[in-house]
């Protein structure tokens, strides 16, 4: 499913009518075939934007959506971040894309950023982008930078050709919230999007995000969101 055009801060929106906003996450380790399957139709029966998945589902997943207008997101450099060197990244990225993702998701080198690296935290980026040819969505992890190395993170990963600006990874490292949402709306260029991730549980918080001016929110707890019926102890990423 394509993104919405509908603007979430003109809206007073239902719980159901944040679906086509959450990209349905199941990363988990432990997860088999028939679970993947069953995520798949999740996402199709409730409209979400797209199924988030680890790679070595990918296939699984793109044959389950084929036709069905929802779109297959995955990630590389998750969900521990900055730890791949930056051609296997791209490589995988490549191979990620010829399985049949829609969309994609990366850590950014942290740690590269922090040493002053900033044309190899850039480059890093970029050859994601160009090896994949994907929509690309930047987990930037705020939290773990100053004030200096954020404005620095978001123009970096903008100059290196990202679509989406992400507040963080997980929930380890921020519960999204409005104010670094509006942060990276306030920074980002034209055509350059929103998507606020970390341990978005429930209703009320996902409308929120969608309010600071998120694109899309990323979580595990979908189904408790637009059913209203969040909890706090659903793992959520």
């Amino acid at each position: 499913m394509s993104e919405t055009t509908v603007n979430p801060a003109e809206l007073d929106l239902t719980p159901a009518q944040l679906a086509p906003f959450i990209q349905h996450t199941k990363i988990d380790p432990d997860a088999t075939r028939d679970e993947m399957i069953a995520h798949a139709q999740e996402a199709v029966t409730h409209g979400f934007n797209a199924a988030m998945v680890p790679a070595s589902w990918l296939s699984v997943v793109v044959a389950e959506l084929k036709g069905t207008g929802v779109e297959v997101a995955s990630a590389l450099d998750f969900p521990t971040v900055g730890v791949m060197t930056s051609a296997g990244k791209a490589a995988e990225a490549a191979e990620i894309a010829r399985l049949g993702a829609d969309q994609l998701d990366i850590g950014v080198q942290v740690g590269w950023l922090k040493s002053g690296r900033y044309d190899d935290f850039r480059e890093d980026i970029a050859g994601v982008v160009r090896a994949s040819g994907l929509p690309v969505k930047v987990m930037l992890e705020l939290p773990l930078l100053t004030d200096a190395e954020k404005e620095a993170a978001v123009e970096l990963a903008m100059e290196a050709g990202a679509s989406f600006l992400k507040n963080a990874s997980s929930g380890q490292i921020e519960t999204a919230n409005p104010t670094s949402v509006r942060y990276l709306v306030d920074r980002a260029r034209e055509g350059v999007r929103v998507k606020a991730s970390g341990s978005i549980k429930s209703y009320r918080q996902g409308l929120e995000l969608l309010r600071a001016g998120a694109s899309l929110l990323g979580t595990s707890a979908g189904l408790a969101i637009i059913t209203d019926t969040g909890d706090a102890s659903t793992v959520s990423y």
